[in-house]
């Protein structure tokens, strides 16, 4: 008698890692109303926003409106999802566009998340909501032209001064920049013990120049922080943390985001890749009719 073999399990293109049957009715939604605002508003703007390394600032406000930034965060005009939520909505960004997907976790991560972390409730109460709506846009400026990977030796200094402290050094590569109304700022101070600053655009002696001529995520906007002793206000230091612990609790959050992002980046890859070689015909037939397409 002939043994049946086992039946094989099905491939399924559309859910590849089962995630749908393991999400909650609410991470539906939100990840359908992020997929939807992504692929209407963020997927017609890419060709263009990447010939001419452009970003459109209006973006932050679209995000704003439904919620997308800080969305970890409760209270404070945001909206309290869980990560799961801000996982999904990082996934549908970068779908589109990892440059999309960088604006929007520098936003959320390395701005709104200090403040509410290390922040007062004063600068909480000033900020997040702003932040949240996408009316003000930040940057985190931990990297220097001279220390990428190694922020302890980091050289821009914070000397304290009558009623604050005064900033120099300069911060390089980083996202937001040139359209940043707030710039976190890490610097050594008189002790070198790392300290985080919040400067506002429009303080003395603070510049922010657009890097041009990038290869790649063009569609982000990215550029230095240079600072000719800024004279930073006692209020606006972020006095719950000391240390390498401040940024790179930053850091850690936007890990987090990134590494949902990439999944939808990698799946529109491979997406566009199966849809060609069903579509194109070679020989009378459709390339996915052969063993191997390239070797």
């Amino acid at each position: 008698m002939k043994q049946q073999s086992p039946s094989l399990a099905r491939f399924d293109w559309e859910d590849p890692l089962h995630l749908e049957h393991q999400l909650s009715e609410e991470e539906r939604m939100i990840r359908e109303s992020a997929y939807r605002y992504c692929q209407d508003k963020l997927l017609p703007r890419i060709l263009q926003a990447n010939r001419e390394e452009r970003f459109d600032r209006e973006i932050m406000n679209e995000m704003g409106e439904l919620g997308l930034l800080g969305c970890t965060i409760d209270g404070y005009d945001c909206a309290g999802l869980n990560y799961v939520s801000y996982g999904l909505i990082a996934r549908e960004v970068e779908r589109v566009d990892s440059g999309y997907r960088s604006a929007m976790s520098v936003q959320s991560s390395l701005v709104m998340h200090p403040i509410h972390a290390y922040g007062t409730e004063q600068q909480r109460q000033t900020y997040l909501p702003q932040l949240a709506s996408g009316e003000l846009v930040g940057c985190f400026g931990l990297t220097e032209p001279d220390h990428g990977s190694d922020p302890g030796g980091m050289k821009t200094r914070a000397r304290r001064v009558d009623g604050g402290y005064r900033l120099s050094g300069a911060k390089m590569w980083i996202t937001n920049s040139p359209i940043a109304d707030l710039f976190v700022v890490w610097a050594k101070d008189d002790e070198g013990i790392i300290r985080g600053f919040l400067l506002e655009k429009g303080m003395e002696g603070l510049s922010a120049p657009q890097i041009e001529g990038k290869f790649s995520l063009r569609a982000s906007v990215t550029g230095e922080i240079v600072m000719d002793d800024v004279f930073v206000p006692e209020e606006n230091l972020l006095p719950n943390v000391e240390g390498l612990k401040g940024p790179f609790g930053c850091l850690n959050r936007a890990r987090y985001g990134i590494s949902w992002g990439v999944l939808g980046a990698a799946e529109d890859c491979w997406h566009r890749a199966r849809s060609y070689t069903l579509e194109r015909l070679q020989f009378g037939r459709p390339l996915a009719a052969n063993q191997l397409i390239q070797k």
